[in-house]
């Protein structure tokens, strides 16, 4: 079946990705950096404060934009800064962009900032790795290292194989791109990405959250969703797995029509219900018994409330807190 495919949304994808697995997103793209950082004392996203820093910077389209706070393995710095870009197209003015986050970000630190970019465009010619300028004998230069998607696309195999979320990622990120006017080919590039998925020694959450974004990110017509959502029942029922099952899958997919049918039949207040808890299962894995008690004993107005929140919390407590993933 050849084509106009659902618009994608690479955006969605990607930011869930690099927050849910940001310290595979540096061991895959930036090992150095990774190697050098002290990972047991945590890292902490700060993107309102990254959003203060640029607010009235010129803004181009771009998946993901990340300040996150590190502390490194050489004591050198108690606590460093890394600027992260995922950008989705190529762009004249992205190093100087780069550049100005950069020293806006040391002026408001004063501490070494870091900037790192993946390029997730598809022009594999255009890779800028620095921005500067030179006057009356001063110089000032930004060099930062970058990973190009296209660069990977020789060893789709390896990609295959590899034990990394990102590895996945960036064969999905490629195959959404390829398969992009033909959905039979996509169709059969999401089943082989979810098979793969299922054969991974992970555990249960880390799958159901990777299975999560490459549903987002390679999104098919409603007749071959559910063509592939069969499948997935009968590989779950072959391997004795429950990964994702048809009712977590059927929460995210159709949402709110759901939510609206079950409502109909069953009242509004407990069709919202059930849905959160759908979604909940979908991003969380299985709900503690406080939290779905707390789901069933409140009214549909506070429901609706932690439906939206749910779906953008980074943590099951963020949902229940009304603090958003970005907070």
């Amino acid at each position: 079946m050849t084509g106009a495919t659902l618009n994608d949304d690479y955006d969605s994808p990607w930011k869930e990705a690099v927050e849910q697995y940001f310290t595979e997103f540096m061991a895959f793209y930036f090992p150095e950096a990774y190697a050098a950082i002290d990972w047991q004392q945590g890292h902490t996203f700060l993107d309102q404060e990254l959003a203060a820093v640029v607010r009235d910077a010129e803004l181009g389209k771009r998946y993901v934009d990340k300040l996150v706070r590190v502390a490194l393995q050489n004591g050198d710095e108690q606590w460093v800064y890394i600027h992260i870009e995922v950008q989705g197209t190529a762009q004249a003015e992205f190093a100087k962009r780069m550049f100005v986050y950069n020293y806006r970000l040391f002026d408001r630190y004063d501490r070494p900032i870091a900037s790192m970019a993946v390029l997730a465009d598809e022009q594999p010619l255009w890779k800028p790795t620095g921005y500067g300028y030179e006057l009356l004998g001063c110089k000032h230069h930004l060099v930062f290292p970058v990973a190009k998607l296209t660069d990977y696309h020789a060893d789709l195999d390896g990609l295959l194989q590899a034990d990394n979320v990102f590895a996945l990622m960036t064969a999905a990120h490629i195959l959404t791109q390829r398969t992009r006017k033909n959905d039979d080919e996509r169709y059969q590039a999401k089943w082989q990405l979810l098979r793969l998925l299922y054969q991974r020694e992970w555990d249960k959450q880390k799958i159901i959250g990777l299975f999560h974004v490459i549903d987002w990110l390679m999104r098919l017509p409603e007749t071959l969703e559910q063509q592939l959502l069969q499948e997935l029942e009968t590989l779950e029922e072959q391997q004795t797995m429950r990964y994702v099952t048809s009712a977590e899958r059927i929460g995210i997919a159709k949402g709110l029509q759901e939510g609206i049918a079950i409502g109909k039949q069953e009242g509004l207040t407990l069709g919202a219900a059930k849905m959160l808890i759908r979604l909940l299962e979908h991003r969380f894995g299985a709900l503690p018994d406080a939290s779905l008690n707390r789901v069933l004993a409140v009214d549909e107005e506070q429901l609706n409330q932690w439906l939206c929140n749910a779906l953008e919390a980074a943590t099951l407590d963020a949902v229940f807190n009304d603090i958003k993933a970005n907070q």
